[in-house]
């Protein structure tokens, strides 16, 4: 089943349960999709690629928006934010820990020669391409920083 299929079917049954935060965010993904297959102006389906960052993005700004919300004082509107957060991340793989990230780094790090700060971004090139939807890419970041300095 494609994601947009899962999509279409949870949002049924969101529907069915009035479960209003679940339908909330589940059409705001289904949006982002569409408006993603008309930007390229093509027919054809997305990539699972695509897909899973149209997802991640979907969340961080959910996280982004309730951790702003937090820092006003605001838990009445950081908790709806969160809560469409974990029903989005339903249909994202299992993220990996830091200690596989790592050495996913250590091993990219080895394999390009990479010496110091001004590799960086070929590192973090390699290593956001290999874990594309496994890891956030602030983590990937975080660790590679760590590895080269």
């Amino acid at each position: 089943m494609s994601l947009q299929e899962g999509i279409m079917s949870a949002m049924k049954v969101a529907m069915k349960e009035k479960n209003t935060t679940a339908l909330t965010a589940l059409r705001a993904v289904k949006s982002a999709i569409l408006l993603a297959q008309t930007e390229s102006g093509a027919k054809e389906e997305l990539t699972e690629e695509q897909e899973l960052k149209i997802l991640q993005k979907q969340v961080k700004q959910r996280k982004d928006s309730a951790t702003v919300y937090l820092e006003q004082g605001r838990k009445d509107l950081a908790e709806p934010e969160l809560a469409e957060a974990e029903i989005i991340s339903q249909f994202l793989p299992e993220a990996m820990s830091e200690e596989d990230i790592a050495k996913v780094v250590v091993e990219t790090i080895q394999k390009t020669g990479a010496e110091g700060m001004k590799d960086m971004g070929k590192v973090m090139g390699i290593v956001s391409q290999a874990l594309a939807g496994k890891a956030d890419g602030k983590t990937i970041s975080n660790i590679v920083k760590a590895k080269l300095s």
